[in-house]
């Protein structure tokens, strides 16, 4: 009886080794390779093992591991999964009525990410993402960088290797129309706005003087999470990421970052290619949207699809992102086609959804190209990334395929209507068929 379990153990052990997508090297030949960080490759070759990119290069010039599991893609183009630095998925919530600035809110505390809308951002070839909460505050709290592999918990889907899940994010931001109330404690004025702003950072200032002096611990400060959010900002552990539309409203915020020395990123910038001289001046990156149809507020009224290219040419560094739901995450892809159809440099509107989003989190290092290294976050599309006939058909996020055109479930993610993905009316779907 031993005996058999023995041979029982030794035969499955056998049988799930070569299984393990993690541990098994995996080739994709034959398609056209867009690294980012060089030149697309036709015929190109991508290796990737264990989560990790193992090489990258035309055919005949990648030393493919023996027993790799080989992928044919030809006729299909690879490139780096997209990185979306903007975007309200999960259910995310953030800040109160009861102020007009929360520091302290994380939006760790309010995302689900077992809500569906992850599930359309895999399918847009999202492969990591920036969750904030809304904008009617002029500081609604600390942002969430997530990496969307596989997970059932908010730091099963952490993006920091060297930072836990409560600290890997920013902070975000906002002033114009949507914070300014004119009730309660949210200011009614954009000069009351920064005014408010201003006096939160004096005071954390004075509580990181505190504890920087402190001779013991009976010295330090009594523990404030108000405070403790701000003093990440000041001392860079996160970035500043601004909601700001006129620009007027953005250079209000680049004042902000110079007086308290924060880092910045501007989100939105609507008006952004009136004054880009000064944001290029003042070292911000830009984290812009566009839209394909009329309407929403006031203040962005003079958005126009040639910010990326007018940013891009005064030497600002440029990102798009969805503000999903404004633009839905399976149509990622149309942001930088709309910047090239503007003018902008295409190789520049390709950076502006991979490395240079990458780099407005601080995540660079990890993601946003195909490089030796790196981690192996990749799309597999049916053509040209920038086409509107161009589909996704796969996701990859380190080495493990989150997303598959030819999987019937992932295909009626991929091309159901926005709401045929609210798991509140999932059991309407089939009801002709009863």
């Amino acid at each position: 009886m031993r005996t058999a379990l023995f041979l029982f153990t030794v035969a499955c052990l056998l049988l799930s080794g070569p299984v393990h997508a993690q541990e098994q090297p995996h080739v994709f030949r034959n398609a056209t390779v867009y690294p980012i960080a060089d030149e697309p490759i036709e015929d190109g070759v991508l290796v990737v093992q264990e989560g990790e990119i193992q090489a990258v290069g035309a055919a005949g010039e990648v030393d493919v591991p023996a027993g790799a599991q080989s992928h044919d893609l030809s006729g299909q183009v690879v490139m780096p999964g997209l990185v979306d630095t903007h975007s309200h998925i999960g259910q995310v919530s953030g800040g109160d009525g009861s102020a007009a600035l929360h520091p302290g809110v994380r939006t760790i505390d309010g995302i689900n990410v077992m809500h569906s809308s992850l599930d359309r951002a895999r399918a847009g070839g999202i492969t990591t993402v920036q969750v904030l909460s809304g904008s009617g505050h002029l500081l609604s709290g600390q942002t969430t960088y997530l990496k969307l592999r596989d997970g059932t918990t908010v730091a099963d889907l952490n993006a920091c290797d060297d930072r836990s899940i409560e600290d890997c994010g920013g902070m975000k931001m906002a002033n114009g129309t949507n914070p300014q109330r004119d009730s309660g404690p949210f200011p009614g004025t954009r000069a009351r706005s920064a005014a408010m702003a201003r006096q939160l950072f004096v005071e954390a200032q004075a509580y990181k003087r505190k504890k920087e002096q402190a001779d013991s611990p009976e010295d330090m400060p009594e523990r404030d999470l108000q405070m403790e959010g701000l003093v990440d900002v000041l001392e860079g552990d996160r970035i500043v990421h601004f909601h700001t539309h006129r620009h007027d409203d953005i250079l209000t915020a680049i004042r902000l970052s110079e007086e308290f020395d924060f880092r910045l990123v501007l989100h939105h910038v609507s008006e952004g290619w009136k004054v880009p001289e000064e944001i290029a001046e003042s070292g911000a990156q830009a984290s812009i949207i566009v839209l394909d149809s009329p309407g929403g507020k006031p203040e962005a009224d003079e958005l126009v699809y040639r910010t990326g290219r007018v940013l891009d040419e005064a030497g600002v560094g440029v990102s798009y992102h969805t503000d999903d739901p404004i633009t839905d995450s399976r149509l990622f892809l149309r942001s930088p086609a709309f910047g090239v159809r503007a003018g902008m440099d295409r190789a520049a509107a390709l950076e502006a959804v991979t490395i240079e989003a990458a780099r407005q989190m601080d995540l660079a290092d990890d993601t946003g190209t195909l490089e030796p290294g790196k981690d192996a976050d990749f799309i597999v599309l049916s053509g040209d990334p920038l086409s509107v006939y161009t589909k996704v058909q796969q996701t990859w996020v380190e080495g493990a395929k989150v997303f598959d055109r030819s999987n019937d479930t992932d295909r009626e993610i991929a091309t159901g209507g926005y709401r045929a993905l609210d798991e509140a009316i999932q059991h309407v779907h089939g009801l002709d068929e009863e």
